[in-house]
């Protein structure tokens, strides 16, 4: 603990270097991009001969794509995401230059595969089937299985895909469940089933928004009580509201389906026994997914990974690393032991798309196991950032904002004219509190949430934005760190506090 206290000590008194470090970077991927681009400009006007341009050796210049296989093209590519320190800027940009090397070139008058086309000006990297993307397919495909692999998903089919954020994820996962569980509802549909999903009462909304989309209604979501204490969802409420589903009393014909846990949730970031909630659901067949959109990189840190404790149970994992990990919005991924059962849930004809699996027996057509078709290559955000600082780096990223979590809730807690919601330390990077001047909230729920909305507005004259959430005795203060967060940002944020207090409160 002394090097790591150390650490963040020479955080707060060096000059932060960010926009110098980010200007070099983008110079370098620029001196990539732009050559990359002009090359298929200049090979335009070869078009018309229907032969490729010739270098000084008479070799074949093909700056549509260098054709690969899936198996040469791992071996070509060697990726490699580092378990400890980080490649740095070398890797980073050899990477890039791999990437770019391998794809398929669509700003090329000879891409005329597929219903797009490179775009005047910037523009993501798309994925879609492995034609026309074969380096950012391998690149997902490593990707996932590495993340899953974290959680305990080690099976030969492990991995995952990446999803449009983590709603989107949930949906993908909500989808997958009902066709493994009921392949038949991929050609009826609900009609012969009322589904039932459960989540924890301090779950995500996305599940019902998911539930509405999927055609099974919100009134479908069964939300289930959580421990007071600790904001985890109770595992015996959860049974009991399984079992009353199961005895349909009304004659409704329910049928249990999914039970949505959380490592860590939105307001208070909690983490859910899974192990506890995996035995619920394997007593009744249910399908087991976690959210861990905002909780689940605290498996890079094994400090924090305990907590993510019978992960690997599960039978979807959600995860964000654009949240905790500071990987560019958005990037999310949907994780399994056995991508096979998300092939089958998912996976319809389309002769004109996909081709088969290939030589091994890999599925690389990624559109076939997810609900979108092309997709930007969101994973190739994690591999970049996992490249460039480990996942060494991310481990201290992460030990870094729990210890300013800590710092922040430890500060409030000592504070006369605070109260705190959270835990001390807290389970994730929210810390959450009331104004209590003198230590005494205010009897009415109504003025201690007067009290935190007016502060919250008042602080942002001072150079600080915070949330604030409904709470049993008002709306309170939603503070989240990250693993940017300073020392000296945290002690200046409770002097503001304090004073932006007295302008609302008057003695």
């Amino acid at each position: 603990m002394g090097s790591i206290a150390k650490e963040l000590k020479d955080t707060t008194v060096q000059p932060l270097q960010r926009a110098d470090e980010l200007e070099d970077l983008i110079d370098a991927v620029k001196s990539l991009i732009i050559p990359y681009v002009r090359s298929a400009d200049e090979a335009a006007s070869v078009k018309t001969t229907g032969q490729v341009s010739k270098d000084a050796q008479g070799r074949s210049q093909n700056t549509l794509v260098d054709v690969q296989k899936p198996a040469e093209l791992i071996g070509k590519l060697k990726l490699s995401l580092p378990e400890g320190e980080g490649k740095g800027k070398t890797g980073l940009l050899a990477t890039i230059q791999d990437v770019l090397k391998y794809s398929v070139n669509t700003w090329d008058q000879g891409f005329l595969d597929k219903l797009y086309a490179s775009w005047r000006g910037i523009r993501a990297f798309t994925v879609h089937v492995y034609q026309v993307s074969p380096v950012l397919t391998l690149i997902e495909k490593t990707t996932a299985r590495q993340l899953a692999n974290l959680f305990g998903f080690t099976g030969p089919r492990a991995g995952g895909v990446s999803c449009q954020g983590g709603s989107a994820s949930n949906l993908t996962s909500i989808a997958i469940a009902r066709n493994a569980l009921y392949p038949e509802c991929k050609r009826s549909g609900n009609a012969a089933k009322r589904f039932v999903l459960f989540t924890s009462a301090h779950g995500h909304y996305s599940v019902e928004k998911a539930a509405v989309t999927c055609g099974m209604g919100a009134d479908a979501v069964v939300p289930v009580p959580v421990d007071a204490a600790t904001g985890c969802m109770d595992p015996l409420a959860l049974r009991a509201a399984i079992l009353r589903v199961l005895d349909d009393e009304d004659g409704e014909g329910r049928t249990p389906l999914y039970v949505n846990a959380t490592a860590g949730t939105t307001v208070l970031g909690s983490f859910d026994d899974f192990r506890a909630l995996s035995a619920v659901c394997r007593e009744f067949g249910v399908w087991l997914h976690i959210d861990g959109s905002w909780g689940g990189p605290c498996v890079f840190s094994a400090a924090q990974r305990h907590k993510l404790a019978g992960s690997e149970l599960a039978d979807s994992i959600t995860v964000n690393p654009h949240k905790m990990m500071n990987v560019p919005v958005t990037c999310s991924f949907l994780l399994t032991n056995d991508l096979s059962v998300f092939h089958r849930a998912n996976t319809l004809p389309a002769g004109y798309l996909f081709h088969g699996a290939g030589d091994d027996g890999e599925v690389y057509d990624l559109a076939d196991l997810t609900l979108q078709c092309g997709r930007r290559a969101d994973s190739l955000k994690l591999a970049l950032a996992w490249i460039y600082y480990g996942a060494a780096g991310f481990e201290k990223m992460i030990d870094h904002a729990f210890a300013m979590a800590a710092r922040l809730a430890g500060a409030i807690d000592v504070a006369d004219d605070f109260k705190l919601v959270s835990a001390n330390p807290p389970p994730c990077l929210q810390v959450c509190f009331y104004y209590a001047p003198g230590g005494r909230l205010a009897e009415s729920k109504e003025e201690n949430t007067r009290r935190t909305r007016e502060m919250v507005g008042l602080l942002i004259a001072r150079g600080f934005m915070v949330d604030y959430a409904p709470g049993p005795q008002g709306s309170f203060f939603r503070v989240v760190v990250n693993c940017q967060t300073l020392e000296g940002t945290v002690e200046g944020l409770v002097k503001a506090l304090g004073e932006v207090g007295k302008e609302v409160v008057k003695a």
